[in-house]
């Protein structure tokens, strides 16, 4: 199995991290057929964790092989790259407060947390845009031969992902059921909100192996995004635990985990 995965092309391999990514979203998701509530200290730290391999992964699969890729096409590389990171940035930042406007307008006293609730899978389904796009890039650029990229740092990256979506699902699918949203359409919802991932894994794989100008940005771009979606929404959330001391440490934990994996496999 694993040999056939290895020798699969590079879209049946980011289709395959994908999915992967997807259904643990889909997984965690389905604990509202379980529970009620989950413990609060084990989605802090998986949170964290989560956090700690996307800023390791946004440096040694992402903006590592950018800046070589960039040198390499005879770019301006730190001018390059920085354009892309902020970009990645910043349009996640403008997403979320579109989006936010948006609701605040047509908010009603009495719906205000269906519409708190509608916001969170909003931002989530946006959020699993880029991350789905950083794990194709990571893949296409392995098909491209970048330096630094290899197929153990691009399923590590897409295994970091995924850990962060037990979480979302799980975030989504429990408010809704205390919108007396059934257990059945809360797990949907929930589960959808990943769905987007496998399609905007394939469009960015795709976009680097035929426009291979535009893979050091759009390396840059995801990088830029992950660390928005870390900083903003992951350790925050796992900050407001009270041993917010030992949610760092699997902050750190999480780092150095992902770049143990992926200088040493890489």
């Amino acid at each position: 199995m694993i040999n056939f995965y290895i020798n699969s092309s590079v879209y049946v391999q980011v289709l395959v991290a994908t999915f992967l990514t997807w259904g643990i979203t889909a997984l965690g998701a389905s604990i509202v057929f379980f529970f009620k509530k989950v413990n609060g200290n084990v989605l802090d730290a998986m949170l964290g964790l989560s956090a700690g391999v996307m800023i390791s992964a946004s440096f040694w699969s992402l903006l590592n092989p950018a800046i070589n890729q960039a040198d390499a096409l005879g770019m301006n590389s730190w001018l390059i790259v920085s354009i892309g990171f902020f970009t990645g940035g910043l349009v996640l930042i403008l997403g979320d407060i579109l989006f936010e406007k948006i609701l605040t307008k047509k908010k009603r006293k009495n719906s205000y947390s269906m519409k708190r609730s509608l916001m969170l899978i909003f931002s989530i389904t946006l959020h699993n845009i880029p991350e789905g796009l950083a794990i194709g890039v990571a893949f296409g650029s392995i098909a491209l031969g970048v330096d630094g990229a290899t197929l153990a740092s691009a399923f590590m990256l897409a295994v970091g992902v995924g850990i962060q979506n037990f979480p979302e699902g799980t975030s989504v699918s429990l408010p809704l059921r205390r919108e007396k949203f059934s257990r059945k359409k809360a797990f949907i919802y929930g589960a959808l909100s990943g769905i987007v991932e496998p399609i905007a894994g394939l469009v960015g794989c795709i976009l680097v192996i035929y426009v291979q100008n535009i893979l050091p940005f759009f390396l840059a771009f995801a990088a830029g995004a992950m660390i928005y979606v870390a900083m903003s929404e992951l350790i925050p959330e796992s900050q407001k635990n009270p041993h917010k001391n030992l949610m760092s440490l699997f902050t750190i934990l999480g780092f150095v985990i992902m770049m143990m994996l992926d200088v040493a496999l890489g």
